[in-house]
């Protein structure tokens, strides 16, 4: 869906401030030993950082950590998880991602996800929390498996609502690009540019909605799951979601008044889904 669709380059002011900005890169590699998962590589640089906290399973958590404090403008972040053949990698935040005020230069965030035979990756990052006047262009290009098994999650929130906030001008670019034994099996794409609180209100965007999340998993058995993910979703109330399935993949939209309705929704529905608790850094 794109909304308000403007040149990239005719957004951003003639001339800005220049400043010493953030720019962080992570890079993981796991791989199976005798059935259970270890790191493989491990890459850090800037303000970015991966950490493995315990876990019990025979899986691999890992928690992405931004030293930066947030994203502000002009800020250059990149993450790339390499899941090789048997492997299962679940991978979080420890909160929501804020992304500050901007005098006019985009922050950047590209995601590179890479799952080789029989693997699993979850992606199931906190929220990112858009202020106002924020500028966030944020790519995530997936390659999967046939028999490998992705689930994406990401939820955008416009503005605090602890302090009325609105985000009366901004910039917001989700672009997703999945592919699936190097073919292309799903691409998404979302902008929003200029007055954002008022496009949000549009029933055609949504309807007031100011919390966005999307899902989509992708495995052998996606679509035969929809039924029963439809059954789940119409248990939730304050917050509209649906759910769709087609070519071997399965995606869910959630919308919601506020975060606090987006979450009382999303966090049973990943349990559930998942048939596993989700990671530590959710709960605390």
């Amino acid at each position: 869906m794109y909304v308000n669709v403007l040149p990239f380059e005719a957004s951003s002011p003639a001339a800005s401030p220049l400043r010493q900005r953030a720019v962080g890169r992570v890079a993981l590699g796991a791989m199976s030993i005798n059935g259970r998962t270890r790191p493989d590589r491990i890459a850090e640089s800037g303000s970015m950082r991966i950490r493995l906290p315990r876990s019990e399973g025979c899986g691999l958590d890992a928690v992405i950590v931004n030293t930066a404090g947030g994203i502000a403008c002009g800020d250059q972040f990149s993450v790339e998880i390499d899941v090789q053949a048997g492997s299962v990698v679940t991978v979080a935040t420890p909160a929501a991602e804020k992304v500050y005020r901007s005098d006019g230069p985009v922050a950047e965030l590209s995601v590179k996800l890479s799952l080789g035979s029989a693997s699993r990756l979850d992606w199931i990052p906190q929220e990112t929390l858009l202020f106002d006047r924020a500028r966030l262009a944020r790519r995530l290009d997936a390659e999967v498996a046939p028999d490998a098994r992705l689930t994406l999650f990401e939820a955008v929130v416009f503005g605090r609502a602890a302090r009325a906030e609105h985000v009366t001008q901004g910039f917001f670019e989700d672009r997703w690009r999945i592919r699936r034994g190097e073919r292309l099996v799903y691409a998404d794409a979302l902008r929003l540019e200029g007055p954002i609180a008022d496009l949000l209100k549009k029933p055609s965007v949504a309807d007031g909605a100011r919390a966005l999340a999307t899902l989509v998993h992708v495995a052998p058995d996606a679509e035969s799951r929809l039924e029963s993910v439809r059954q789940h979703l119409s248990l939730n109330s304050g917050c509209e979601a649906a759910a769709s399935a087609w070519n071997g993949l399965l995606a869910v939209r959630f919308c919601a008044r506020s975060i606090e309705a987006l979450r009382s929704a999303i966090c049973p529905f990943l349990l559930a889904f998942r048939g596993e608790p989700l990671p530590r850094v959710w709960l605390s």
